[in-house]
């Protein structure tokens, strides 16, 4: 049996080169899963791509078949990324099987691409509700929206305040109020968590990843990262790069100083 795998994967790869056929790239396909796991509505669109326009790999002679195929895997991926990024585990596999079983009835090709929208939307949008879930006021909401958006700059409470329209005192009183965390805080570790992503869906260096998060030097990174999650960035990759969902949880089957 391990010969006949060795020689069926010698045949596919020597085919593949042949005829160019290529896979979607890892990175990608990470940072589009990771951005329906923050809830990051416009990200996940912008980064949305038709399954019949990725490099994916032939798992049926049937083309039919072959997109449902990819489509199940698609909603396998989301569903535990999801869970990872504080779903309840039922909600998360009831739409799983809500929209396996609709992917299963599909007739055409069209279908197939409707409900893949639909997925990535869904999924999305539920995420993003359950990161605003708690009972915010509208100036911390916006501090948030404003803080994930500007990740990689320096983000300060008077632009806070600016762009609430209070002052900066109140402000800071009120997101610590309703957050249970200070605004340094929350900005020191939501880039904490966008780094983490970064060393485990990416190649880029240490260095670029503190410049490209705003932190002024790459050992004011390493501090405010090792505060954080006990580690240094280095030995966080070695731990987590590229570490499948699946490797890391069981299937459901089967202060620092300012920036």
């Amino acid at each position: 049996m391990a010969s006949d795998m060795a020689k069926l994967l010698s045949e596919t790869e020597f085919r593949n080169r042949e005829y160019m056929i290529t896979h979607l790239s890892y990175d990608r396909e990470m940072e589009f899963y990771q951005s329906i796991k923050m809830g990051n509505v416009e990200e996940a669109k912008r980064l949305f791509k038709p399954l019949e326009s990725e490099g994916l790999g032939k798992l049926s002679e049937d083309p039919l078949r072959n997109i449902k195929y990819h489509l199940i895997i698609t909603v396998a991926f989301i569903t535990r990324y999801c869970i990872e990024g504080g779903l309840p585990m039922e909600e998360a596999y009831n739409l799983s099987d809500i929209y396996i079983q609709r992917i299963d009835l599909c007739g055409s090709q069209k279908e197939v691409d409707e409900i893949h929208r639909e997925v990535v939307g869904t999924y999305a949008e539920r995420m993003n509700k359950l990161h605003k879930k708690r009972v915010l006021s509208r100036p911390v909401v916006v501090c948030i929206d404003y803080i994930y958006d500007n990740l990689h700059s320096k983000v300060t409470l008077d632009d806070l305040a600016d762009i609430t329209g209070l002052s900066a005192p109140y402000l800071s009183k009120l997101f610590h109020k309703e957050t249970g965390t200070t605004i340094k805080q929350y900005i020191l570790g939501k880039k904490v968590e966008a780094a983490e992503n970064l060393l485990k869906f990416s190649d880029y260096p240490c260095s670029d990843i503190s410049q490209y998060l705003g932190f002024g030097t790459e050992s004011h990174f390493i501090c405010v990262f090792k505060s954080f999650t006990k580690i240094t960035p280095g030995e966080y990759r070695e731990r987590f790069y590229r570490t499948r969902w699946g490797d890391r949880h069981g299937s459901r089957a089967a202060d620092p100083s300012d920036i």
